[in-house]
């Protein structure tokens, strides 16, 4: 089983992702680990491999095109797969696909806690705002910039609900009450039941 893990900035999605990879003793795709792979392969460090990428719109292509390889790659092998990515229930129509949203403001006040810490800010690969209010102006205009690509170049819009199966609000539970709500839903399907689950958000 291949599951695909989207959602809006500052809703959890990536630990969502690692509970579900535990909970499920799944193998982990993301984008992150994809592309240590290629900056490895490059001798160039993440921060020099992030710039390149910046202004060549085929690291994106690739790295998509990889995570979706390896996902099927692992099913091959028998195991369950957990695909982070905005944009991965494109390329896996066959995957089981969960979207984890939170409200923008919430969201934005995540993002910015996140940022205070050097490190944390360092891998999110995002500009360090002043204020609350800045970080979800911020967030919002990065958002809407990388679905105007996704739509340019894979013809989808990763923000529509109706791309997704499941559909979580994690604006007032924590990443775990996500990851429990998506284990029970995959739970559903295993028992063969044909009805949907679908959380409003």
């Amino acid at each position: 089983m291949i599951i695909t893990i989207s959602g809006n900035p500052g809703s959890g999605k990536s630990t969502v992702a690692k509970i579900l990879v535990e909970k499920l003793n799944a193998k982990r795709v993301y984008a992150g680990g994809i592309m240590r792979e290629m900056a490895s392969e490059r001798s160039m460090n993440l921060e020099e491999f992030q710039k390149l990428a910046k202004n060549d719109i085929n690291i994106d292509k690739e790295i998509d095109q990889r995570a979706c390889d390896k996902a099927r790659e692992y099913q091959k092998q028998g195991q369950d797969v957990v695909v982070e990515g905005r944009v991965q229930y494109h390329f896996l129509p066959e995957s089981k696909k969960a979207y984890v949203y939170v409200e923008p403001k919430v969201g934005a006040e995540r993002i910015f806690k996140d940022l205070q810490n050097k490190e944390v800010a360092a891998v999110r690969n995002q500009k360090i705002a002043d204020s609350i209010e800045e970080t979800m102006a911020l967030t919002e205009e990065r958002e809407a910039g990388d679905a105007d690509r996704y739509i340019k170049y894979y013809g989808t819009d990763h923000r529509k609900l109706e791309n997704y199966e499941l559909i979580v609000n994690s604006s007032e539970i924590s990443a775990k009450e996500v990851a429990e709500k998506i284990m029970a839903y995959l739970e559903k399907l295993k028992k063969d039941d044909p009805e949907k689950v679908n959380e409003s958000a």
